[in-house]
């Protein structure tokens, strides 16, 4: 008997419902926001560094799904790797045999950083996470990792011990025992590590909540004073590996580092397969996996699915053949000197920081009185409103999607896909200038929706 599952009519009839399903069977919080903040759109198709709603109007990305969509969505070359390997039928996940995709990938990969040795594949950016802060326990025989302040390194249990946000982390103890120590502050990880008992310091070499780079020669003298007290760097770089800093990975901005693991994902999915990868040094492996006794010590029921290994291979292929990386370093420093270069002329507008195409565009309190006056009415309600109250015009208006950084930030984070170029950073400059204009104007739509903000927030105590 032949099943027959017609996607394309089951989308048709029931499309209409997708917020209402949501609602009712999943987070019941997200629509609700979107409804609140005008986010509620209805997206028909992506391709590239755009989304197209159901009157044909197009919405440039400057989101990438968090960081997801490195190359765009739906990049032909990822698209027909993935269906050649569901063409070919292949004896995926038998668990009793070894399958050439992993290794190829692990080999490429390995390729980019090659001081490392070995890499395990799991299905998420919080996963590899969790890898690394296993193996480093054990390979030191240490039970406690040090993070920084202001961190992000995930939300399953052991990755949120090492989340450096407390809006995660409340209501979920007990965490693991781990420490935070403020990025930059080397005096403060030696204190750490004269106690004997660190296993590692993990590390986003930018951070993705707020955009703040870590000090010139921080990662290397970290790393040595980690090294001289037998401990290890574990580099996190989930969201700004693979090109999106305008290097292949952020830490080789650093010359002289080199972690003894690096925890990549998003990216490397190319927006379809979930995947994730922590790269480590031989010696860490050989110790985790010392036995045959010991071969299935950690493991992942879906780790190194032909279908995310093919994805995995195109992404680097397109990676190298279309020069992503030199193209996100060029992109990234156009977009961030023309919106630096606005800093003097917008007084809401306090600094544009970052690297590559992962930009920080941070507002700060005004010198007029009468700017200063609303501004101080909107930190009172809650603050991160007025960056909120950027996003929505960007998006409503001008048919831009961004976000802002974290909770309670007046930080608007820019990761879009790393294939834009010049026309796309022209529509994203155009758009804020004509943003940050209503909003310095005194008077404006902006304004306006503010008070729909300050209610929403107010409701929310």
């Amino acid at each position: 008997m032949t099943t027959e599952f017609d996607l394309g009519a089951l989308l048709a009839e029931r499309g209409a419902e997708r917020y209402e399903l949501h609602g009712k069977y999943l987070n019941h919080q997200l629509p609700r926001m979107l409804h609140t903040i005008g986010f509620d759109k209805v997206y028909e198709r992506g391709e590239g560094a755009y989304f197209w709603d159901a009157d044909g109007d197009d919405y440039l990305d400057m989101l990438a799904g968090f960081g997801v969509m490195g190359l765009g969505r739906h990049h032909p070359v990822v698209r027909k790797a993935l269906h050649d390997v569901l063409d070919a039928q292949l004896a995926d996940l038998t668990r009793f045999d070894c399958q050439p995709l992993p290794g190829l990938l692990a080999e490429k990969l390995l390729s980019h950083s090659p001081h490392l040795d070995r890499a395990f594949f799991g299905n998420s950016g919080t996963e590899a996470v969790e890898t690394a802060l296993k193996f480093a326990r054990y390979a030191t025989g240490r039970p406690r990792i040090l993070y920084c302040d202001h961190a992000f390194h995930g939300l399953t249990t052991g990755s949120l011990s090492v989340n450096g946000e407390s809006g995660f982390r409340d209501g979920f103890a007990p965490l693991l025992p781990d420490t935070a120590v403020p990025l930059g502050d080397l005096d403060a990880l030696a204190r750490e590590l004269k106690k004997g008992d660190v296993a590692a310091l993990i590390v986003e070499p930018i951070q993705g909540k707020g955009v703040h780079e870590a000090p010139p020669g921080y990662l290397r003298a970290a790393q040595e004073l980690l090294h001289k007290h037998k401990a290890l760097l574990i580099a996190d770089e989930v969201q700004t590996g693979l090109g999106r800093t305008g290097d292949f990975y952020a830490y080789q901005h650093e010359e002289g580092v080199e972690p003894d693991l690096v925890c990549v994902a998003k990216a490397l999915s190319g927006g379809y397969v979930p995947v994730g990868a922590t790269l480590g040094k031989d010696w860490i492996f050989k110790k985790v996996y010392s036995s045959m006794d010991r071969v299935l010590v950690h493991s992942a029921s879906f780790g190194s699915n032909a279908q995310a290994m093919a994805a995995g291979l195109a992404v680097l292929s397109v990676m190298e053949n279309e020069q992503i990386v030199a193209g996100a370093r060029l992109t990234g420093d156009r977009l961030k000197s023309r919106l630096a270069a606005l800093i003097d002329t917008y007084e809401l507008l306090a600094d544009v920081r970052g690297r590559g195409l992962m930009i920080g565009i941070e507002f700060g309190k005004p010198r007029s009185l009468k700017l200063r006056s609303r501004w101080t009415m909107l930190q009172a309600a809650r603050k991160g409103l007025f960056a909120q109250m950027v996003v929505v015009p960007l998006l409503q208006r001008h048919r831009i999607l961004t976000q802002v950084s974290g909770d309670h930030l007046e930080v608007i984070k820019l990761i879009p896909p790393l294939i834009i170029g010049e026309r796309e950073v022209d529509r994203f400059v155009d758009a804020f200038t004509a943003v940050m204009d209503d909003a310095h104007s005194g008077g404006g739509l902006m304004w306006d929706f503010s008070k729909t903000l300050v209610k929403q927030a107010v409701a929310n105590r």
